[in-house]
């Protein structure tokens, strides 16, 4: 658990419907609770039946399973939303994976890059598509992408496909922000730095000194707790963020701006 301070929450999403992708764990499962406790209804979607059907229950929500490349089941899974609750209000496209055999471009190899692309920019577009027959339909909503601080510089540390999969989510995310915008849709993309995940714990516990060699770079010291990261899809979802649209929303404690790190 974090260690953040709680802060009093309003219901400013009371009535909306969200669905979240990768709502399982992490920075989803954070944003599920947050959204949840500021009133909003819940639909997870995730692969993992064991985990997406616990956050569901957590939230007092509706867990389906999906395959976030599969177009079908992405269209299920946002019909279902709407079929269930009424309405498709918010949609957080967070799924995504960086395996180990996505590293330097000589090294990795092609069916590695075609399977974060998939897995991480397809599925944006596959998402993003199915929420917005609803949303459109309805004349409002909200669409969150998870793109990355690497979207926005270089990474000396490569993962190449990832990288580039996070770029092509950033620029989807502007082009749909300017398109829908007069339509009552708003389109944003979250950028963390590095978060205090699963997945990052399991890949600094195998390479401790890489993860130092990370954390001298963040101006604060630490790494993202994902609560502070559900805080931030929260004020995009809701109507606090009615002006902010096709916007990049840098959540990584100040590393993007920082030439050197202070002492």
């Amino acid at each position: 658990m974090s260690d953040i301070t709680p802060i009093d929450l309003t219901q400013r999403l009371a009535g909306k419907v969200a669905v979240i992708t990768g709502g399982g764990s992490g920075i989803g499962l954070a944003t599920a609770r947050r959204m949840r406790a500021e009133g909003a209804r819940i639909v997870i979607g995730d692969m993992d039946e064991t985990s997406g059907e616990a956050a569901a229950a957590a939230v007092d929500g509706l867990f389906v399973k999906v395959n976030v490349t599969d177009e079908a089941q992405v269209n299920h899974l946002f019909d279902t939303a709407a079929r269930e609750y009424g309405s498709v209000d918010i949609a957080f496209n967070n799924a995504g994976i960086s395996p180990d055999d996505d590293d330097s471009i000589e090294i990795t190899e092609l069916p590695a890059w075609e399977k974060v692309q998939d897995v991480n920019l397809k599925s944006v577009y596959l998402c993003s598509r199915a929420a917005l027959r609803h949303m459109t339909a309805q004349g409002s909503g909200s669409i969150i992408n998870t793109a990355s601080f690497v979207a926005i510089m270089g990474s000396a540390t490569s993962q190449i496909s990832y990288t580039a999969s996070k770029g092509g989510v950033l620029a989807m995310t502007r082009e749909l922000g300017v398109q829908f915008a007069r339509q009552g849709i708003r389109v944003n993309a979250l950028c963390p730095g590095p978060v205090n995940t699963p997945l990052l714990q399991e890949l600094f516990a195998k390479d401790p000194e890489r993860a130092a060699r990370r954390l001298v770079h963040v101006p604060v010291g630490r790494f993202a707790q994902p609560e502070e990261l559900a805080a931030s899809v929260a004020f995009l979802a809701s109507d606090d963020a009615s002006f902010i649209t096709a916007s990049t929303f840098l959540v990584d404690g100040g590393l993007t701006s920082a030439y050197t790190t202070p002492l």
